[in-house]
């Protein structure tokens, strides 16, 4: 019966997510059009993300948004264990430039919106990999903030054990001279789990953005240090939270 529940639960969370980007389609077809409306469809983004979850009667729960300032970019690093935190990062008070999977780009209707707003990037490709480097380093230079999962999509088997670190969120970090983010999503992987049955359960997600590391005067050579340090930061908030289990769920 519980199941049954949560697939009338999840067909309504897909109504709500489509429904909402239809409705905010013709505003996504204008922005797109030109290069200095972009500011506002990234913040249309937002508005279509917590409006999905809004709907969905779970918004998130946000802690440190203080820490970030408004005229200031950064590049932010979540933690990637589900499909949700895609959504979930509309509640990141900046507007931001996604650097994600070129499969993202491929959803009908979308997808095109996706590309041309966001950075994609297919990981099996040196050429790809890059180019995107190269787009997020001008994104920096047009002033916008980059959300940049350091795990290069969602490839542990275990969560909440991350998976090892890609070096390209603390290079472009470091060339620009940005703060790295840390962000720590506790569990979405049990809201909604990597498994491919697109079942949703009825809780509020959580996420914790972590004070800034600063970059200026590091180099090339920090990178390692850099990526280590964000790691730590990240895997200690998590066994925080599972360790005092500081949520509530069924199986």
């Amino acid at each position: 019966m519980r199941k049954i529940w949560l697939r009338l639960y999840s067909t309504y969370g897909l109504i709500v997510f489509g429904g909402v980007f239809l409705l905010l389609s013709p505003f996504f077809a204008l922005a797109v059009l030109n290069r200095r409306w972009h500011r506002q469809a990234l913040l249309l983004n937002q508005f279509w993300s917590r409006a999905f979850l809004n709907g969905m009667g779970v918004p998130a729960i946000v802690h440190g948004k203080e820490y970030l300032k408004k005229n200031q970019a950064y590049v932010i690093t979540p933690n990637h264990f589900s499909l949700l935190d895609i959504a979930l990062m509309g509640y990141i008070p900046k507007p931001f430039v996604f650097v994600g999977k070129d499969s993202l780009a491929k959803i009908p209707l979308f997808g095109d919106m996706f590309r041309k707003l966001h950075i994609t990037v297919d990981r099996s490709s040196l050429k790809s990999r890059y180019g995107a480097m190269e787009r997020s380093l001008v994104a920096v230079e047009e002033g916008k903030s980059l959300v940049m999962y350091p795990e290069g999509g969602i490839r542990t088997d275990n969560p909440p054990q991350l998976a090892s670190f890609k070096n390209g969120p603390f290079k472009v970090a470091i060339e620009k001279q940005i703060p790295i983010v840390p962000v720590t999503i506790p569990f979405n992987y049990i809201i909604l789990p990597d498994d491919g049955k697109l079942l949703m359960r009825p809780i509020r997600p959580v996420l914790v953005i972590h004070p800034p590391i600063e970059t200026v005067g590091l180099t090339s050579n920090n990178v390692a240090e850099l990526k280590e340090k964000t790691y730590a930061i990240i895997e200690s908030e998590l066994q925080q939270f599972h360790n005092e289990k500081s949520f509530t769920y069924e199986n």
